[in-house]
């Protein structure tokens, strides 16, 4: 998959990809050509630049801590942010990124009965 986005390859990264926009970080330079990571990485990108980027990270965080104190767990808080919830459901699928609605993520937001 080609991003239309700079994928740029950072070494000390601690997990395999991330997107701060407009960039997406991979740890190595084998994940270049891995097109599930890309295509989450640009699912992320597209939601960053719906909430006009600085609004997107501090939804993240407050999601992020509100599934902190319902699973008591970080792995179930992450894998339950709404951002992390459409990003995974769709990665597999070549074409989501073509097809996906403005502001998808947030048909993610509520996580009541979440098996996580």
């Amino acid at each position: 998959m080609q991003s239309k986005y700079p994928v740029v390859v950072v070494p000390f990264l601690k997990v395999a990809g991330m997107a701060l926009y407009p960039f997406i970080l991979v740890s190595d330079k084998r994940f270049l050509d891995d097109d599930v990571l890309i295509r989450h990485e640009t699912i992320h990108l597209k939601q960053e630049a719906e909430l006009l980027v600085i609004p997107f990270y501090i939804i993240y965080a407050l999601n992020y801590l509100i599934n902190y104190v319902i699973y008591k767990n970080h792995d179930k808080a992450y894998r339950a942010i709404c951002f992390e919830r459409e990003a995974y459901a769709n990665e597999q699928h070549a074409n989501y990124l073509v097809k996906r609605k403005l502001w998808a993520w947030r048909f993610y937001l509520i996580t009541k009965g979440l098996h996580l």
